[in-house]
């Protein structure tokens, strides 16, 4: 299964409504800048920043600086912790509701 550190920095950062409406509007974008993140977003530069710094330690971001400007992308990557995760428990539910519909079957020929 998934680095269990890795599955806790992702888990913990998506955690958080604000940083996760953060993170989905990166991922709605081709990339996007702190300021364009801040507008309409009824939070301050300085919180979206910091919601940034977690985003990109998670590994669920990356940056790239131009000027003065920082722009911002989503990392696919970044989510391949909670996708394993996600993905052993498909499997075990997968198998349990085999299980349910063998069980049915013989319940009720």
């Amino acid at each position: 299964m998934a680095d269990v550190a890795a599955l806790d920095a992702v888990m913990r950062t998506l955690a958080d409504p604000t940083r996760r409406a953060v993170y989905e509007r990166i991922v709605g974008s081709d990339e996007i800048s702190v300021v364009e993140l801040t507008r309409g977003s009824g939070v301050t530069q300085s919180a979206i920043s910091q919601h940034l710094r977690s985003l990109k330690q998670a590994g669920l971001i990356t940056d790239r600086a131009q000027g003065r400007n920082v722009f911002y992308r989503s990392e696919p990557k970044g989510l391949a912790p909670l996708f394993d995760w996600m993905s052993h428990y498909g499997v075990f539910w997968r198998e349990r509701f085999g299980n349910l519909r063998s069980l049915l079957k013989e319940i009720d020929p």
